[in-house]
């Protein structure tokens, strides 16, 4: 099925109620051939994008990704990358590198150093030029996103439906995984044998930039280690 006008939001909600109970793979199985080309996965190469990887892999292998580059990525982060390409035989053309316009050494001559630790608004400020402004240019391009944002991830995520309009950045946005837990994604990534992040073994349930992303302690907000001095828990991608 081709898609040709935008969908109402009353139609998504309708599609998005009749998922709720369908497994992410289902979802993904539907979505696909009814965006292809045009669907891309937004990809941190944490544990809920390479469980999606795996499950797109199965319906459609040739879906590109694309992975947001902010210069300060973790290590462990790039060789996860490397691990799931190989892994799954991606070609160049499918993984879209996403760097931000500013060399870190322009933004701090234009911003001043550090700037993700000049308060609120300079950790803002960071996000909207190293993410926002780089997921908005490859956006444009495409119909449809799949994220792996979950409900419980966050108070913020809590209303995500599983098909929903991203009024932001004015395409469908797919988030198969809404209605699952993290105990579910890590079933799932055991099962099929996933690689994975080295960090969520060492207390990092959701990973970022170097700077803005801390280990938590039992109990604690799964993103709680993000912008930990700053009370932040988003950088505005899925706001």
């Amino acid at each position: 099925m081709t898609e040709t006008v935008r969908p109402s939001e009353s139609e998504l909600k309708d599609l998005s109620d009749s998922f709720e109970s369908r497994q992410p793979w289902e979802v993904l199985a539907e979505v696909l051939p009814r965006y292809a080309p045009r669907i891309v996965l937004a990809c941190s190469f944490g544990v809920e994008d390479v469980a999606l990887i795996d499950m797109i892999h199965r319906i459609d292998p040739a879906t590109p990704l694309f992975y947001l580059d902010t210069d300060f990525l973790f290590p462990e982060t790039h060789e996860v990358r490397d691990r799931v390409i190989e892994r799954y035989g991606l070609k160049s053309e499918q993984v879209i590198r996403m760097r931000p316009l500013l060399t870190p050494e322009a933004q701090a001559r234009q911003y001043g150093e550090a700037l993700w630790d000049q308060g609120p608004e300079g950790a803002d400020r960071c996000c909207g030029l190293r993410k926002i402004e780089p997921l908005t240019r490859v956006l444009k391009d495409y119909r449809a996103w799949i994220t792996g944002i979950r409900r419980d991830q966050a108070p913020t995520r809590a209303g995500a439906g599983i098909i929903e309009w991203d009024r932001k950045f004015e395409l469908v946005k797919v988030n198969p995984l809404a209605r699952w837990t993290s105990d579910e994604v890590w079933t799932y990534v055991r099962l099929h044998d996933v690689p994975y992040n080295v960090l969520h073994d060492r207390n990092y349930p959701s990973i970022g930039c170097t700077h803005c992303t801390a280990p938590v302690g039992n109990g604690e907000d799964p993103r709680s280690g993000r912008w930990r001095h700053l009370g932040k828990t988003e950088c505005g991608l899925h706001k």
